[in-house]
Parts: structure tokens; C-alpha cells; sequence
């Protein structure tokens, strides 16, 4: 197994992601390896100022990064030997078995469309992010940003997704799917949700309960919560900013503490031909070792072949 890093990637590379390979390493096999694709001089540099040993990990070396404000598509056309370039080439020739970064999220998007592209029969892939249940553990929330607009198909789709995720990644049996909505009752809601109701009622293979409201994102009536990029993302970023409400008053709880993006590490992109985890621009060392792990988690599960089977 080969799990490529882009580490020149989010706004404290190379240090803190190169910090966080090392901390991963130490949970991995010794036939699962780091591939760490950017300056090898930085890396190693590092690795020894940590007391790591450079010769556990591979490097492909590039100087070469695209920024955050870069337009992801030409970047990507344009910077063939920037670092999440090169690590999309390795994924599409097989040479790494993941590729994750904490940079450009856009261009990460692009990277994968372009390079090992969508899973037959998916129209859209999806990102899909962790909400905290007050119960315990977490619920998968999709679509996050990657599609602002949408048709009902799209998010049938994204509720099949979620549920393969949730099932064959958090080992949740027969996942419940909640689609996030202003109203429990079938009638409630936009075009949108009236066009997609009938079709999760009728797709079979789901769990699908009704709509769900915003009040039920963390409790346990839904597994799977299923929207648009467009309100997804808005929700993920209030549910990010309850973390830092409690942490700024110095109030210490278990399930505040769970909506800290570090225990996750990464957004997976669902949908398309091989294994791509976003990560947080501010990533941490403990953001990104988690980030790799859920690399390793999504390998093992064989997750892409999973909704291969589905989709085709």
C-alpha cells in the first residue's frame, strides 16, 4: 500500500504536514508506506529535526505548489509538475493507492475529475464531511461544497454514497438517510427537495427516512444527511465555528470537543476512481496524521470498489 501526501500543500506546509507524516507513520505496517510528494530537501530536513529517519518514507521531488488563490483549472494545466499535479499522475498511474492535501481545494476537485475521473454512472462526486452526534461517534453529511446546484437525481446519488461511506468506513449497519430539509412533512420544502422525496422513497438498496431538519443534524434520526453543496457547506462551516465558540470561553465539553476538524482530518471526494481526502487549509500535524489514516481506513475498506459495484 502506498498512501501519496502532497506536502506543500494548506497554509503551515511543508512543516506541520510533513510533522504529521511522521506521527502517522508510526501507526502504519511496514508494507504500508508514505509517499511524500514535494521539495525532498524541506522533508527530510525536517524529518531529522524531529528525530525521524528519512529512509521510512518515499519522496517524488517538486518545487513546484499551486497556491490558494490560484484558479484550480489552469493551475492544474498549467503547473503539470506542481505537487497535487504530480500526485494526481502517480494515482492515475497506479504508483500511489491515495492522494490527499490540505492545498487548493478547487484544484484538488479538478485534479481528480480530470486525472482518475468520476466512477461510472456517477454524474457528480461529492464531498462528505463528519457531523458529531450527542450521542456518540458521527454522522456523514454530503455535499459539503463541491455542488452548489443541483437536481434530485444528483442527490440520490449523494444519499447512496453516504451510505456505502457510513456503512464500509464507520461500519454503521444499514445507514439511516435523513434529507436535510425546513419541514419533516413530504410536501415541505424547494424544487429541489419536492424532486428528490419521491426518488429516495423509491430507490431501493437505502435506508431512507424522510426529511430530516436542521434541529436533527446531531442527534441520531439520521445516519446520512443528504443536501446541496450550497447549503452543506454553509452547515459545515457553522458547525466548525461551535469548536472555536467554546474554545475562546474556555469551556471544555466531549461532544463540543468532536466538532474539532483535527479528529477527522479530511473530507473524502466520494464518487470518483480512487481514494482523494481534502484537507483543512489550517491543518494541524494532528489533523493531517488523522487525514492519512482515514487514507488508509478508505484503502482497506475497498470503499472504491464498493461503489463501483453499485453504480454500475
Amino acid at each position: 500500500m502506498k498512501i501519496g501526501l502532497d506536502i506543500m500543500g494548506g497554509d503551515f506546509a511543508p512543516k506541520s504536514v510533513v510533522l504529521g507524516a511522521i506521527e502517522a507513520q508510526k501507526a502504519l505496517s511496514a508494507d504500508q508506506v508514505l509517499v511524500l510528494i514535494g521539495d525532498q530537501d524541506q522533508a527530510q530536513s525536517i524529518i531529522r529535526e524531529a528525530g525521524g529517519e528519512v529512509d521510512q518514507f518515499q519522496y517524488v521531488h517538486t518545487t513546484e505548489t499551486i497556491s490558494m488563490g490560484e484558479h484550480p483549472t489552469k493551475a492544474i494545466t498549467q503547473k503539470p509538475n506542481a505537487s497535487i499535479s504530480l500526485g494526481f499522475q502517480l494515482l492515475k498511474e497506479g504508483k500511489i493507492d491515495s492522494f490527499s492535501s490540505a492545498g487548493n481545494t478547487g484544484a484538488m476537485l479538478v485534479g481528480a475529475m480530470f486525472s482518475v475521473k468520476s466512477v461510472q454512472g456517477i454524474t457528480r462526486p461529492a464531498i462528505a464531511s463528519n457531523i458529531p452526534k450527542e450521542s456518540s461517534g458521527f454522522g456523514i453529511l454530503l455535499d459539503v461544497g463541491a455542488n452548489a446546484d443541483c437536481k434530485p437525481e444528483t442527490l440520490v446519488q449523494f444519499a447512496v454514497l453516504g451510505s456505502l461511506f457510513a456503512e464500509h468506513i464507520y461500519n454503521i449497519p444499514n445507514p439511516k438517510i435523513g434529507l436535510l430539509n425546513l419541514g419533516e412533512e413530504e410536501e415541505k420544502g424547494n424544487n429541489l427537495t419536492h424532486g428528490t422525496y419521491p426518488l429516495l422513497k423509491e430507490k431501493s438498496g437505502i435506508n431512507f427516512i424522510g426529511n430530516i431538519e436542521g434541529r436533527d443534524l446531531f442527534n441520531d434520526k439520521a445516519d446520512v444527511m443528504v443536501c446541496d453543496g450550497f447549503v452543506g457547506n454553509i452547515v459545515l462551516k457553522l458547525a466548525e465555528s461551535f469548536h472555536d465558540l467554546v474554545e475562546r470561553r474556555n469551556y471544555k465539553n466531549e461532544f463540543f470537543d468532536r466538532f474539532n476538524y483535527e479528529q477527522y482530518g479530511g473530507s473524502p471526494i466520494l464518487g470518483v476512481n480512487a481514494p482523494v481526502i481534502i484537507g483543512h487549509g489550517i491543518s494541524s500535524p494532528e489533523a493531517i496524521k488523522n487525514m492519512i489514516l482515514l487514507s488508509r481506513l478508505m484503502i482497506e475498506s475497498k470503499i472504491i470498489d464498493k461503489i463501483k459495484a453499485a453504480f454500475n
